[in-house]
């Protein structure tokens, strides 16, 4: 019973994540108009929480294994918790970059702890938990775009806020600083609203983790012991630089891919702007749903059939997708495709490898750097590159070597994890 009802605080922990990682999208403007700044020259503020999170994984995985890992996660959720109150008070571009990188601390801390704990929990039995663990970010990460329509609404502060373009950056901080005091109230009060909203639904899930924490049964710990005999692939360490490497690409293809979706449609393909709209919004709305059916799907498919089911639909729908960049329909069957064949691997893949290897804090923290690199380093090289070649479909390319990678990697990982254990009997 503790176990369910240890799943059931950790979805809503990645539900609350999911909100917090996307309102920033619909909030942007608000953001950089309450630090006067354009959007154009307040980009850090993604670039310091992707760097946040790959600091918050390495700190998450070192003391996963050191600490209580119900205290652990509910310091995490405090940390969201005050970013989230303090964030729309930002009046300064530096406070804001600083509070943003404090939250993918936050965030990485959050997203290693609750993948070990989750294996640690149900062991053999993780894949469909597994599942319903990263449809409950999803889930978020649809509803706050909602969240934002429904508390901000069209504000005119938003839309009637304008900066010069030729303002040099520098120049624009120095009188910044000179003028504004580092905290104030916004004067858009709907984006206190939105923000306080999210940090106070925070805060009551991370009290949950700590009455967890401040429980004195044994049970769990013992259950936990009993279910999870240490094991260790005969090439642990090649078999964790394999999915490393598998993560990289698919979580670089995915970020990819949805950031560039609405720029190449208008600008490639010809779509009209609300036509690019509904495509982004079928892309990850297949990819939120199938999530959600992937919790029930994990109870009778194995973790390497889903795997193997998602690089093939993800391989043939970018190979469509390269070969007809310029079709409308193709586009739409394709994004469909594409978006439902990404829901299931990363998931998947973090259920397969613990059937093979025990995953320590510090394995998981491991893996869970090659995504945020993928996450930061993909889609960079990809603007960089579309800028210089924008006659050619790069944002395709790039996706599509991806998924040739990550289809070639698993065989290569299987075979890896497949040979003798050190130690013991293979689970399952």
């Amino acid at each position: 019973m503790l176990r369910w009802f240890t799943t059931g605080i950790l979805c809503l922990a990645f539900l609350g994540m999911g909100i917090s990682a996307s309102i920033l999208g619909p909030t942007f403007q608000d953001l950089a108009t309450n630090v006067n700044r354009n959007i154009s020259s307040l980009s850090e503020i993604f670039v310091g929480r992707a760097l946040g999170y790959l600091c918050g994984s390495v700190i998450g995985g070192v003391l996963l294994d050191c600490m209580n890992q119900f205290l652990l996660l509910g310091l995490s959720m405090w940390g969201i918790t005050v970013s989230s109150y303090l964030i729309p008070f930002c009046k300064t571009a530096v406070l804001l970059i600083v509070m943003m990188s404090a939250m993918g601390v936050s965030f990485g801390v959050l997203d290693t702890g609750g993948n070990v704990l989750i294996l640690a929990l149900w062991g053999d039995k993780s894949p469909p938990h597994m599942q319903a663990l990263h449809f409950s970010f999803a889930l978020g990460a649809f509803l706050a775009p909602l969240l934002a329509k429904l508390a901000l609404g069209p504000t005119e502060s938003a839309d009637n806020y304008t900066e010069p373009d030729f303002l040099p950056a520098a120049l624009n901080a120095s009188s910044e600083a000179a003028s504004d005091p580092l905290l104030a109230a916004p004067h858009d009060m709907n984006l206190l609203w939105a923000y306080a909203s999210i940090g106070t639904y925070i805060l009551i899930v991370s009290l949950l983790f700590f009455a967890l924490f401040f429980m004195k049964s044994s049970r769990q710990g013992k259950s936990t012991a009993s279910a999870q005999p240490s094991q260790r692939a005969q090439y642990h360490k090649a078999l964790l630089c394999l999915l490393f490497l598998f993560f990289f690409f698919y979580v670089g293809a995915e970020v990819t891919y949805g950031s560039y979706l609405f720029s190449f449609a208008t600008t490639h393909v010809g779509m009209e702007e609300r036509e690019a709209a509904g495509l982004n919004s079928i892309f990850w709305g297949t990819f939120a749903a199938c999530r959600g059916l992937a919790i029930f799907f994990a109870t009778c498919l194995r973790p390497a059939t889903m795997i193997v089911l998602s690089n093939i639909g993800s391989l043939a729908s970018c190979l469509f997708l390269v070969l007809f960049d310029r079709s409308p329909l193709c586009l739409w069957i394709a994004t469909s495709v594409y978006g439902a064949s990404m829901a299931t691997t990363f998931p998947s893949g973090v259920s397969w490898i613990e059937q093979y290897t025990t995953i320590s804090g510090k394995s998981a923290a491991f893996i869970m750097i090659g995504a945020a690199l993928g996450l930061m380093a993909t889609p960079a090289l990809t603007g960089v590159l579309q800028g210089q070649y924008p006659a050619l479909p790069v944002v395709l390319y790039a996706c599509f070597g991806s998924a040739i990678f990550t289809t070639v990697l698993f065989p290569m990982m299987y075979k890896v994890a497949t040979l003798p254990l050190r130690k013991g009997n293979r689970k399952g």
